[in-house]
């Protein structure tokens, strides 16, 4: 110890003790150290005490997603794997420019939407902008999501002529929307009928008191929506055609996922039924 205390006095120099055969004391310089040197190590005390290994801060996650409900189910799974008082998780069920924003602004680590041939050109370059890349999930085809009371619930497709006497439903996506940033596929269809609403409960509603529909991926999760919804294929024909949307995920350039976003992103797989080697 006082070898180091020499050192020290010779890398600041200053005297900080007198020595004597009595023993040692504070110099005036000493005193001043010390009373710094106790107000920097109560801060060290402090960012350990809030940012240590076993520290108070709670560590935050955050999901972006277009209106998904296996998006949710997957981040309930996560999320009863952590003892919540130690977490700030968020799950945010928005627009799809939101959904780029959020992750590309750190709001989100991870954001959930799709892509086709008709839009994949324009999210591209929103996502490239934000500095973010495209995580492939899975591939799937178009299905009409109705309530089970509807008159076309019974059959095996619908087709857009069927639809039509029935008002199509849509989210909202803002005031600078456009065609590319719809949720649902085939956004580019002449609907005779349709009706915006900004929230998946509202639209649920309207499909029981309307009979409306949307057009989906037809990965639903009936846990969250109810059993009172069904999702039958959609038949395409020579002017409507179907198509593919390609469901993944999100995430800034070169990112390591923190381990909530790898049992988040695990999660997802599950439900889909990807496996690990996928």
């Amino acid at each position: 110890l006082t070898s180091a205390v020499q050192e020290l006095e010779k890398e600041l120099g200053i005297t900080l003790f007198y020595r004597s055969g009595r023993g040692v004391t504070l110099t005036n310089d000493g005193a001043e150290f010390l009373m710094y040197a106790k107000q920097l190590y109560g801060q060290y005390e402090g960012i350990m005490e809030r940012y240590g290994k076993n520290g108070s801060l709670k560590k935050k996650f955050g999901v972006s997603t277009q209106h998904y409900s296996f998006a949710v189910k997957a981040f309930v799974d996560m999320a009863k794997k952590f003892d919540m008082s130690k977490y700030e998780f968020a799950i945010r069920e928005t627009r799809t420019a939101e959904v780029i924003s959020d992750v590309g602004t750190m709001k989100s680590e991870i954001g959930v939407l799709y892509l086709s041939d008709f839009n994949r050109k324009s999210l591209e370059k929103l996502m490239r902008s934000a500095g973010l890349e495209f995580r492939h999930l899975i591939d799937c085809q178009a299905y009409v999501y109705l309530w089970k009371g509807h008159p076309l619930a019974g059959e095996e497709s619908i087709s857009f002529r069927q639809l039509a006497v029935y008002p199509c439903l849509a989210f909202e996506q803002g005031d600078n929307s456009s065609f590319y940033l719809a949720e649902e596929i085939l956004s580019t269809n002449d609907y005779p009928q349709i009706i915006r609403a900004n929230d998946r409960a509202t639209m649920l509603n309207l499909m029981i008191g309307l009979n409306g529909y949307t057009l989906c991926s037809g990965i639903i999760c009936d846990e969250l929506n109810g059993n009172d919804f069904l999702a039958v294929p959609f038949q395409d024909d020579e002017i409507n055609h179907n198509s593919t949307m390609e469901i993944g995920y999100i995430v800034r350039k070169n990112t390591i996922l923190s381990r909530m976003g790898e049992l988040y992103v695990e999660a997802l797989k599950r439900y889909l039924g990807i496996g690990e080697a996928e």
